[in-house]
C-alpha cells in the first residue's frame, strides 16, 4: 500500500488546532492502517519523526434523511506526537 493511501487527510477542528501546541497532529487514515504503518507514512510524507502514534476508530453516526434513518461510515483517526522541536508545516499555515 502506498503511503498516500495510508494518510487520507488531516483532521482540522478547533480541538486539533489546540493540540498543535503540544506537537500533536490528527489525521484520517485508512481502516487497514496500524501504528507502525502510520509512523512510516508520516516519516516519508512530511520528513519528521513520530515519537508516538495513537489510533482510534470513530464510529458512524445515525443520521435521518426524510423518513429514513441511515448511518455515516466509520473511519479511523490517528493522533501523531512528534519529537521535540519538530513540526508539520501543513498545519502551521492556518
Amino acid at each position: 500500500m502506498d503511503y498516500n493511501d495510508i494518510i487520507i487527510r488531516p483532521v482540522v477542528s478547533e480541538k486539533t488546532s489546540d493540540m498543535g501546541a503540544h506537537r500533536k497532529y490528527a489525521f484520517r487514515v485508512s481502516m487497514k492502517a496500524n501504528k507502525h504503518i502510520v509512523k512510516k507514512a508520516i516519516k516519508e510524507l512530511f520528513n519528521v519523526t513520530a515519537e508516538k502514534v495513537n489510533i482510534m476508530v470513530v464510529r458512524g453516526k445515525r443520521k435521518r434523511v426524510r423518513h429514513q434513518y441511515g448511518i455515516t461510515p466509520a473511519w479511523k483517526k490517528a493522533v501523531v506526537t512528534l519529537k521535540e522541536g519538530q513540526k508539520i508545516e501543513l498545519f502551521e499555515g492556518q
